[in-house]
């Protein structure tokens, strides 16, 4: 199956389960979300709270010559809420949930219980691939939210080692971020988590039945789902820049 046919049985099942809800299956997408957001959070935490670190380290450095260190606030908040906050965090669960979604059902594959599972006429995109896809794209914000405010969290530690108050940063932090910024960035992340749970479980669909196959659809997995993030997240920043947004 290529992935445009793929896409269009996905896209049928998903306006099926539109007209006839009960037909999803929210037990596998309650366990498929614990796997990508609540096992996912140290790491995605984690990962926020040293890129906040990084990135206060590296700008007061330079906006301290001119004594503008309390503006660092300004460029975290921006650049978390808008941009990185969801490109990292996207980048993460890629590496983590998309290849795991590629390795369940590649190995289904290898086993041919898609193929009995089409038998006793239950579609394995409905089946499985559906919960995953709406799992990922429900982690993600709730990923891109920890990870932002860890972030945060980072760079108000750095600025009070610079001696600049905590409650000068939130100050800062809440005046330069606007709802359409915040709305806007979790918007990206619920598009980079469609785009992970789709190219996830297309790769464990297409996966060969070799001794290499769970393996090179798991990589698939992992390069497909960063190059989609990094596609979409530049075609979404030269909107910005017409539209002016």
């Amino acid at each position: 199956m290529n992935f445009c046919s793929f896409l269009g049985e996905t896209t049928v099942c998903a306006l099926d389960l539109i007209i006839h809800p009960r037909r999803f299956r929210f037990a596998d997408a309650a366990l498929a979300f614990q796997r990508a957001a609540f096992d996912g959070l140290p790491i995605a935490t984690g990962i926020g709270f040293l890129l906040g670190l990084i990135l206060a380290f590296q700008s007061a450095s330079a906006l301290q010559m001119f004594g503008v260190e309390v503006y660092v606030s300004d460029l975290l908040a921006i650049g978390l809420f808008r941009e990185l906050g969801p490109l990292v965090t996207a980048i993460v669960l890629a590496g983590r949930s998309g290849s795991a979604f590629a390795a369940e059902i590649g190995t289904m594959k290898v086993d041919e219980e898609l193929d009995a599972l089409t038998t006793m006429g239950l579609p394995p995109v409905r089946f499985l691939v559906l919960p995953r896809v709406f799992a990922a794209m429900l982690a993600m914000p709730v990923l891109t939210i920890f990870a932002e405010l860890a972030g945060l969290f980072g760079g108000a530690l750095v600025l009070q080692l610079m001696n600049v108050p905590t409650v000068v940063f939130w100050r800062h932090v809440t005046s330069i971020s606007t709802v359409f910024m915040i709305v806007f960035g979790l918007g990206k992340a619920v598009l980079f988590g469609l785009l992970i749970g789709l190219i996830g479980c297309a790769a464990g669909i297409r996966t060969k039945s070799t001794a290499d196959g769970v393996g090179v659809a798991a990589t698939s997995a992992v390069v497909g789902g960063i190059v989609a993030i990094a596609i979409a997240d530049g075609l979404l920043a030269v909107i910005c820049y017409v539209w002016n947004l």
